[in-house]
């Protein structure tokens, strides 16, 4: 998997940019704000259709212009391929892949594949569970496409549930006290049924999503466990466990389904209280641990960027094993974060093998072999110039 061109237009900082890319590794250098980040969010956008800047599409298009465009030629075992991503400040996407408009967008994912590891990232193991949802959801489009559909209905129903609940407690009696509320005491039976067709929509479409991130995490967690023990020398073990908001005893999707539903049975009360769905995946966890303790709680801020370097390194590889080519690999200002010796398993892992793209603010970083063979750019105010 070969990125050949890249062409910004209107985008971020970028008025009307071409870059070639003619060798396995390309350093960018700039100093901060230039647009290196930009660059690589393009290629993020390509392959994901998501950015981990999480930027609404209005902020992507250059001010004072309606649109933005992403166009890239890509080189696989299979071919050449052009790919076209087009923004608008309204919010509408277009995507096209060789010239033809595709309908589903889901059909443009999987041409290109790549793993972002940008100083974000640091926060996967300090953050909130949020990010860790994300991050693997957004690894899990990579690996089976047809996720993104999946994760959209299930956004779409719990928005329009927590609508409706929303809804239930406003119309509820104010000298009730909210507590005490019962379902059936302050909504008419059609709002009963119209809740109970709700409870069946996310309970169906929550279990796609459940079982889906708890096969993810079960090929996922090996893989980066030894990435671990290579890069901490054995002395720490990494675990990964995927901790569904449903219990997952069995992952037959009937038997989800019903765990699923018995849930909201029990939150019933506290949901129409709240006003909001308390059961799902969106209040999913994925815990990271180290020797058994949890890995926010522990060690030093150098032991938790071992761990997410040894995610990223999984990533790469359960990627290149799905889909039989290895992926691109996007390194955003990371090297900065990382000591010398976790900056040499870093670039020793990588090689020749995945096509890089690397932002730095000075080439101190890298020996003089990398430099040789890589192609270096410098960036500067949304223009990039080769050496």
């Amino acid at each position: 998997m070969y990125l050949k061109t890249l062409n910004l237009r209107q985008f971020r900082n970028y008025q009307d940019q071409n870059v070639e890319f003619n060798a396995a590794k390309t350093i960018l250098v700039g100093n901060n704000a230039q647009g290196k980040s930009n660059l690589l969010e393009a290629v993020e956008l390509l392959a994901t259709l998501r950015s981990h800047r999480m930027g609404r599409d209005r902020d992507l298009v250059q001010e004072g212009e309606d649109i933005a465009q992403i166009n890239a030629t890509l080189e696989r075992q299979t071919g050449v391929s052009d790919l076209s991503l087009t923004l608008r400040r309204n919010g509408r996407r277009s995507v096209a892949l060789n010239g033809e408009f595709i309908r589903r967008q889901m059909d443009f994912l999987g041409v290109l594949n790549a793993v972002q590891f940008s100083s974000l990232d640091l926060d996967l193991v300090r953050g909130g569970p949020e990010g860790r949802r994300n991050w693997l959801d957004t690894l899990l489009i990579q690996l089976e496409p047809v996720y993104a559909h999946i994760l959209q209905q299930y956004n779409h129903v719990l928005r329009q549930r927590n609508a409706f609940l929303k809804k239930t407690q406003d119309s509820a009696p104010s000298n009730q006290p909210r507590q005490s509320l019962q379902l059936s005491e302050n909504t008419h039976s059609a709002d009963s049924s119209e809740l109970a067709v709700w409870d069946a929509q996310l309970a169906t479409t929550g279990t796609r999503v459940i079982r889906r991130r708890d096969r993810a995490i079960q090929r996922l967690a090996p893989i980066a466990s030894a990435w671990h023990a290579s890069i901490s020398g054995s002395t720490e073990v990494l675990q990964i466990n995927y901790v569904p908001n449903v219990p997952l005893e069995d992952s037959h999707p009937e038997e989800v389904q019903q765990a699923f539903l018995a849930k909201i049975q029990q939150r019933a009360v506290a949901e129409i209280h709240q006003g909001t769905t308390l059961v799902g995946p969106h209040r999913d966890e994925i815990e990271l641990t180290i020797n058994q303790t949890p890995a926010r709680q522990y060690g030093s801020q150098g032991q938790q960027r071992t761990l997410v370097l040894a995610l990223k390194l999984a990533e790469l590889q359960l990627i290149e094993e799905v889909v039989k080519e290895p992926p691109l690999l996007l390194l955003d200002d990371v090297l900065a974060e990382l000591d010398l010796s976790r900056q040499n398993q870093l670039l020793d892992a990588i090689q020749d093998r995945f096509q890089t793209l690397i932002t730095t603010t000075h080439l101190g970083s890298f020996d003089s072999q990398w430099l040789k063979s890589s192609q270096i750019l410098f960036v500067k105010a949304g223009e990039i110039i080769r050496q």
